[in-house]
């Protein structure tokens, strides 16, 4: 939804015990998401086919066939007989703030997918993306593949909130990379009581956004990595825009590109998604995000991702 105003134009001061926030938006639209599904259709778009993992609900047919045809492997997601599957509902204002709120619905049953089966059909896993779901199908998800010796991605962003300090530090401890932003880097340091730098310990890489200021790799035995963001033709929706850097990455990671390229891929997936409404709206052609890039990051830069781009 969209809201013609500025959300603090309708607050009210005082100290009152009980406050109530009302407001007429003036666009509705009902789009594709959650985090998992945002990552895999990226990369999808990238050519790659990635498997997603996760509990949908009885409303999944549409939304499943959507997916296949943007290269998602969907034939591992565990279906619900009884729920529907989670929804975000999210109002923005004309400063890209943001109201939000979430229906976990078949969410609460990830907790019952078994990687190892899965693994079984597919072959073992090179990387495991952990992004937010059920916390306990989380963080089984990342005692699995710690076992398997799969590496894992940690991206426990909006659950960050929800997940106790305990949770996140047996999350993230010993995983291969962390995906946080800035906000979330910070609740991170005060629920585990960690440090910035004990965080750092815990893993290997930490991939932080920074919002219009792109972002940052980290790692205690090299230098920190920082790139900055395309030049956006609008700023339209930033609903999604975290998940696209992901996919982005990854995607780098899946092609054996240095980190450098992998967070410029993300940011470049990330300014098309700013610039269209919705998670998973934005279009694009290989040629027009070859050039795009090479505006970016210059020539050199996108003669290493060219080869890997879908040929269309």
């Amino acid at each position: 939804m969209t809201f013609s105003g500025k959300f603090t134009d309708s607050l009210v001061a005082g100290s009152l015990e009980k406050v109530s926030l009302s407001f007429l938006v003036d666009g509705l639209e009902v789009r594709r998401g959650g985090c998992a599904a945002n990552i895999a259709f990226g990369m999808g778009s990238l050519g790659l086919n990635p498997i997603l993992i996760a509990a949908v609900g009885i409303d999944w047919p549409d939304y499943d066939a959507w997916l296949v045809r943007h290269g998602v492997d969907t034939s591992h997601v565990l279906v619900s007989k009884t729920l529907h599957t989670a929804h975000f509902m999210v109002t923005t204002d004309t400063e890209l703030n943001q109201i939000a709120s979430f229906f976990p619905g078949a969410m609460s049953e990830a907790r019952n997918i078994e990687l190892s089966p899965i693994m079984e059909k597919t072959g073992k896993l090179d990387l495991i993306v952990i992004s937010p779901d059920d916390p306990e199908a989380m963080l089984r998800h990342s005692e699995v593949a710690r076992k398997e010796g799969i590496a894992i991605a940690a991206d426990p962003s909006q659950q960050m909130a929800r997940m106790s300090g305990e949770e996140i530090k047996q999350l993230i401890t010993g995983a291969t990379y962390l995906f946080l932003n800035e906000y979330e880097l910070a609740l991170a340091i005060q629920k585990t009581g960690w440090s910035d730098r004990e965080i750092l310990e815990q893993v290997k890489y930490r991939v932080v956004t920074l919002g219009s200021e792109g972002a940052r790799v980290e790692s205690l035995t090299g230098e920190t990595i920082k790139v900055t963001c395309p030049k956006e033709k609008s700023k339209t929706d930033p609903t999604g825009v975290g998940d696209s850097f992901r996919s982005g990455f990854v995607a780098g990671l899946a092609w054996g590109l240095s980190h450098e390229r992998c967070a410029q891929l993300g940011s470049m997936i990330a300014t098309y998604v700013i610039e269209t409404t919705g998670t998973q709206e934005y279009r694009f052609t290989s040629a027009e995000f070859l050039t795009r890039f090479k505006d970016a990051y210059g020539a050199s830069a996108a003669a290493e991702i060219e080869p890997h781009l879908p040929k269309r």
